[in-house]
């Protein structure tokens, strides 16, 4: 039962940061200026389009296991690792968020990947899986596009 708490734990946590990215994506697909635009416009819209799906994916895997997912957005703030960002329109700077942002629901995702791997959730480690190995692809290419 306490692996069973641990993991529905992790999962609440990686949802709150999974929402509080997606509007912070959000506002920066909105915001955005400067030469770069039309480019970082619609990878912007590509991303927040990408996480709107898995937001999706874990509150039903939450819902799946038997559990309600958590659906204010007082408590996402509360849970989240990933901070609020408000006003942001500089490209780069919203494109250092990102990668800062992926690096921790990553993290995240292997705490739950392991926990869910020693539960045998088959479910929950594919799910955690390929979150994992997309994403750090698209962090490479962020990291690349910003010249590190």
């Amino acid at each position: 039962m306490e692996s069973t708490g641990v993991r529905l734990g992790v999962g609440y946590v990686l949802l709150s940061n999974y929402q509080i990215f997606y509007m912070n994506v959000r506002g920066y697909h909105w915001n955005i200026k400067g030469d770069n635009f039309f480019e970082l416009h619609v990878k912007f819209e590509e991303l927040y389009d990408d996480l709107l799906l898995k937001i999706d994916e874990i509150a039903e895997r939450v819902l799946t296991l038997g559990h309600r997912p958590a659906h204010a957005y007082s408590t996402y703030i509360e849970r989240s690792e990933v901070p609020e960002r408000k006003d942001v329109s500089d490209g780069k700077d919203a494109m250092e968020n990102i990668v800062d942002s992926f690096a921790k629901l990553i993290g995240k995702q292997r705490a739950l990947l392991s926990l869910t791997g020693e539960a045998e959730d088959e479910g929950t480690v594919a799910l955690m899986s390929d979150y994992i190995s997309q994403q750090e692809k698209t962090v490479w290419m962020y990291r690349s596009y910003l010249g590190h």
